[in-house]
């Protein structure tokens, strides 16, 4: 299969901002057996303002766009220097693609995206893709932004035409109520279309480090479905169950692409 991961920033790091290294180092150890297995992966990664607000020693995820762009830029270096170490070690390439709104709304250059991913693909590397926080204004709704990587990873599984999109989160997926409040919330498991009433379940957003939130996944849900490729929602804290999504093993919440997208 051709799968597209996205990492959230909950999943990455301590809430401190610094790296929750044994999770980390677990991922790319499931994710190179599942490359070895033959399967093609992309990984839409965040964390990068959240490793820099870490390295930074600062206390917080920072409100002010000059701040978020300086830890961006401190924490996109040592995000890919922490996967190209990890994923090295099991003999696998990593590529690091940083985008901006501009990259993905402009014909020409959404094309040179595409080539340059499948290339990737084509030559057994791992694209690490993440929007180019340190130049766009992020999460703010301005024209020359994507604005949060749910979205990116939606518009990445289109372009490279993946069979299946995975959001690795804080939460285990979609579910009838927030969980945190309500004991009798139960897990979504499939949803087979998006409607008002599913929508009506997007809420508020997780960690005070990520910039996501439901409302984010389910916009990307109706990204990656309309493009025909499937997306599950599962909880980032247990890695291994990678394994299991790509087994067709029931886990989360899997989103049906549309029969008519393709």
């Amino acid at each position: 299969m051709r799968v597209v991961i996205k990492v959230g920033t909950s999943t990455l790091t301590h809430p401190t901002g610094n790296l929750n290294i044994r999770r980390v180092e677990r991922l790319c150890e499931v994710m190179s057996d599942l490359k070895n297995a033959g399967h093609e992966l992309v990984l839409v990664s965040s964390g990068a303002i959240g490793m820099g607000v870490g390295k930074l020693g600062l206390d917080q995820r920072p409100d002010d766009m000059p701040t978020k762009q300086a830890a961006a830029a401190v924490g996109q270096c040592e995000l890919m220097y922490e996967y190209d170490k990890l994923f090295s070690q099991y003999h696998h390439v990593v590529a690091q693609v940083l985008l901006t709104g501009g990259d993905i709304r402009d014909p020409h250059r959404c094309a040179n995206v595409r080539n340059t991913l499948s290339r990737l693909l084509e030559l057994r590397a791992l694209p690490i893709i993440n929007e180019n926080d340190a130049v766009a204004t992020d999460e703010i709704g301005i024209e020359t932004t994507i604005g949060e990587n749910d979205t990116l990873s939606a518009i990445v599984a289109g372009l490279v035409e993946a069979d299946l999109l995975i959001l690795l989160s804080d939460i285990d997926g979609l579910y009838t109520a927030d969980p945190h409040k309500d004991p009798e919330a139960r897990l979504i498991p499939v949803v087979e279309e998006i409607t008002p009433a599913i929508e009506a379940l997007a809420d508020g957003k997780g960690s005070k480090l990520a910039s996501g939130g439901m409302a984010t996944k389910l916009k990307a849900a109706r990204i990656c479905t309309g493009a025909g490729c499937d997306m599950v929602i599962a909880n980032g804290a247990r890695p291994d169950q990678l394994y299991d999504i790509l087994d067709g093993v029931p886990t989360g919440t899997r989103f049906l692409a549309r029969r008519d997208a393709k």
